[in-house]
């Protein structure tokens, strides 16, 4: 049987089969400065990289796969607090992420108000792993309390 993966974020698997999203937006940011000078225009000045954060939008319909669950599952790994992978269904590891929210949109109900159509969008921020030397000792935080590599 063939993976129909698309994307995973932690353990949670965006397919065909679950929550497909139809639109991945990704924006990077990069930071400048503004530095006066004396009898001259400003300066611009490259202070390195800012954020970069990727939005997800997508459709549920619960009948045909999937079930109701799929919002419920994706709100608990939001809710674990911490960083999670980001890796393609092609293998191709985008880094560490967290939800920075869910938005979910029900449409077209049943008469018992089951929705037929579920409508998402997920805000993931990059989470840049932080590294220090301290003497011999790496000290790397991950998003839970930190280790010594």
């Amino acid at each position: 049987m063939a993976n129909d993966t698309m994307l995973a974020l932690g353990s949670f698997r965006f397919s065909i089969s679950t929550a497909a999203y139809q639109q991945l937006e990704r924006q990077s940011s990069y930071k400048w400065e503004e530095v006066e000078r004396f009898g001259q225009a400003p300066l611009m000045q490259y202070c390195g990289y800012d954020s970069e954060t990727i939005s997800l939008q997508g459709t549920i319909l619960p009948e045909y796969k999937g079930g109701l669950g799929q919002m419920s599952l994706m709100r608990i790994q939001a809710a674990r607090g911490i960083p999670l992978p980001l890796v393609t269904g092609t293998g191709f590891f985008f880094g560490l992420w967290v939800i920075e929210a869910i938005n979910e949109a029900q449409e077209i109900f049943w008469s018992n108000g089951q929705p037929r159509k579920i409508g998402f969008q997920i805000a993931l921020k990059k989470y840049d792993k932080i590294s220090l030397k301290i003497g011999p000792f790496n000290v790397s935080t991950s998003g839970l309390l930190g280790s010594l590599q």
